[in-house]
Formats: structure tokens, sequence, C-alpha cells
């Protein structure tokens, strides 16, 4: 007779979403379920899933007024679809390390601690992440909460590519280049290894994952070497409603010109910019390319995204030195044949060449045969990724005794797991 199968759930919330996936164990991890809570803070919001089950394959309009809301909401409902005898621990996804957590771990009091000093560091997402653990201890206290950290890939960048230019005084303080996309990353190298070979996985690679959060990355032997992302998830290239890189002393013009609030530029520079901003249209790549013949400001969007992603890509091809393996990933990444090619076009001096066939179709490699430099699509997936994470820490750790610790934050008391280090 089969052992019963373990499970875990993965939660990974955004600033306005919170995505979920339950994966069962096996020789191959099995999605059950996967879906989302969209729109949350905006007037009408989305319940969305899909399944194994039958009744696990809907979309929902949904009342999301604030976090909290779209939490009861999604608490409520896997209350009623999961086996909490079958479960063995929740896999988050949290964005913000900083410089104390890079290694996945389980919740505890210190680390709980630590985020909420840290909240500074990203507030788009931090605050509804400890949330989103305080919920799920108090529907499962006993449950191992384990936080997989975004920065985790990018920890071991070499020195000059963690530096920031401004007095050395506020390194002390956790000031310093991190970078994001970590999730991503790391299992797109490793799908890179399964599809390939260890020599391939181990050269000089440049990952672009391009979506509504976009970000490029230098890769060698296995490493990150450099990253477009910096001390928050705003900076780098042009994203779906974050401005990326601009030049500070926007901040104080606005100040003195506009009496714009410190506040209200960063809502500028973080819902209200990118391919939003620019175009005054849509933060949608697949929106804006329909309307680009019609609409120069569409058209200026999107050829901005693709400029800047064209000069970052080059510019870590400078680091690394040279390039054997270009990968695009993310919505767009991998789902925009157009964006693939121009992003590509006129690079052919370093040796990159598209086959304009291969593109179009979505081919898992889609450079040409003269290309010098190997280009592919592969679809990443985070959730994946955390729980393969989880599962490989739980075995790791599966001998490892738990105390049920009890704290607040704020919030209603929620019991964490004890550390060593913690005292009563």
């Amino acid at each position: 007779m089969n052992p019963p199968k373990s499970s875990v759930l993965t939660i990974n919330g955004g600033s306005s979403s919170i995505k979920f996936a339950l994966f069962e164990s096996g020789s191959d991890l099995r999605r059950v379920f996967y879906g989302q809570l969209e729109g949350i803070g905006q007037a009408t919001g989305r319940f969305i899933s899909k399944g194994l089950a039958p009744e696990d394959n809907f979309t929902h309009t949904a009342h999301l007024p604030d976090y909290t809301n779209a939490i009861s909401l999604l608490m409520a409902w896997q209350q009623k679809r999961i086996d909490p005898a079958s479960l063995t621990a929740v896999g988050h996804r949290i964005v913000h390390g900083g410089s104390d957590y890079w290694e996945p771990q389980i919740i505890n009091l210190t680390m709980i601690k630590t985020l909420l000093h840290m909240s500074p560091f990203d507030t788009e997402h931090l605050p509804e992440e400890i949330l989103l653990a305080e919920a799920f201890h108090r529907r499962f206290p006993q449950l191992p909460q384990i936080a997989c950290f975004d920065t985790a890939f990018h920890h071991d960048m070499p020195r000059m590519a963690h530096l920031l230019p401004i007095p050395r005084r506020y390194q002390d303080k956790g000031v310093q280049r991190y970078g994001f996309h970590g999730l991503s990353c790391a299992f797109l190298m490793e799908e890179l290894a399964r599809l390939t070979d260890h020599a391939t996985a181990q050269g000089r690679i440049v990952l672009a994952h391009l979506g509504n959060g976009a970000s490029v990355t230098a890769v060698q032997g296995g490493k990150s070497i450099d990253t477009s992302m910096g001390f928050t998830p705003s900076s780098g290239l042009p994203m779906g409603t974050r401005s990326g890189d601009l030049d500070p002393a926007l901040v104080w013009y606005l100040v003195r010109t506009e009496k714009m609030a410190i506040k209200d530029f960063y809502h500028m520079v973080t819902h209200e910019s990118g391919l939003l901003g620019v175009s005054e249209i849509s933060s949608d790549m697949q929106v804006l390319i329909s309307k680009e013949l019609n609409d120069v400001r569409a058209a200026e969007a999107i050829g901005l995204f693709c400029y800047q992603t064209k000069k970052t890509l080059c510019g870590l091809i400078g680091v690394l030195e040279g390039l054997d393996t270009l990968v695009f990933s993310g919505g767009i990444g991998e789902n925009s044949a157009e964006i693939r090619a121009r992003i590509c076009s006129g690079l052919g001096f370093l040796g990159i060449e598209i086959d304009p066939i291969k593109n179009a179709a979505n081919n898992e490699v889609i450079s040409s045969e003269s290309s010098a430099i190997t280009v592919r699509v592969i679809k990443t997936d985070e959730e994946l990724m955390i729980a393969k994470t989880v599962f490989r820490m739980l075995d790791k750790h599966q001998n490892t005794a738990k105390t049920p610790h009890s704290i607040s934050t704020g919030a209603p008391p929620v019991t964490f797991t004890k550390d060593n280090n913690e005292t009563n």
C-alpha cells in the first residue's frame, strides 16, 4: 500500500494580488490547483482558480477592498478545499530578505520582528506578506511556514554589484543593491540545466524576466553576477506601472515645482509610471501592441521598454565579458515574439540572431542556426520553485522539533515556530 501523499501550499503575495497553488508530493510534484485573487483595493476584484477537480475551475468577481478581506476570502475557500491532515507546510514568497535572510527557513518570532522592522525597504510587499503569514498561522498553528526570499539568488553577487554610490554610512543600515525575481531566476537555471547540460548551465547567461515586473540578470557559474533591479523592485527597467531607474534629482525638482509630497512621488513612480505612464492607455503590453499603429503614445511606451531592455542587456554582457545563452521569460518574454525580436534587433554584432519562424512559434530555441548565441524561451514558475524549495527543506529537516511560540504584531495573537535563539 502506497503511503499517503503530502502537499505544500504556496502563497505569493503581491501589492494588489495573491497567487496560490497546492502541490502534491511524488516523483514529480503535481499541481492540484492554482489561482489568484486580483484587483485588491480596486472597485472590482476577481477570484480565479484552475485545478484537476471540476469544482476548482472558476472565475468569480469579488469584493476585495483591502488585503484583509482578500485573505479572509482565500482562507474561507481553502478551509473547505484543503485536507489539513495532508498539508505538510505553507511556502511563502517573501520579496525582500534584506541583509539578514537569504536561505529558505521556517518563519519564527525573530524573523517576523526583523521583517516588520524592514518594512520600509519594500512597503509594496512586506506588510502584506507578513499579514498572509499571520493568517495561515492562525488557521494552521502547528504547521511550518517557510519563507522563500526573492532576493536570495543575488545574495552572493560580487561586491561591486551590491554597492550604491552614496555615503558609506548607509551600508550599515542595509542600503545596497539586492536584486529581485530570484525565485524565477533559480527556476530558470534549473530548467536550463534540465533542458541542456551542466556545461551550458555553468556558462555565461542572461535571464530576461520580462512581465509587469521586469528585470535582467547576468549569471555565470550558476551564480548571479549582476542584475538590473537594486535596493527595491521599483528600480531598473521600465515596467508595467513602475518607472525603473530615474534621475534622483527629479524628486527635488517635483517637490519644488509641483509641491509634490514624497509619498505622492513614490506612488507615481510605483503605480502610475512605466508602460502605463508613458502610454496613458494601459500597463498591458498586448493592449499597447494592438494600439501601436494608431497611437504614438503606445508606440513610444513599447519603444522605450525595448530600448532600455536592450541597453541593460548589452551592459550585462559586458559584465560577463561575453554571452553563451540568452533566456526570455515572464509574461512578456514568454508570449510576445514581437518584443523579443525588437530587443534582439541589431545585436548581430554580439552574435545574437533570431529565427523569425521559430520566434513566431514560441519555440524553446528561437535563435537561428548561424547564431553564435543560443536564445531560448523558458516559461518560469515561481510557485513550483517555492514548492520544490519547501519539500527539499522539509526532507532535510524532517526530524527537527518545532515548539510553538505566541506573538502579537498588531494583529490577533499568532503562533510561530520558536527558533533556537529565542527565550520565553
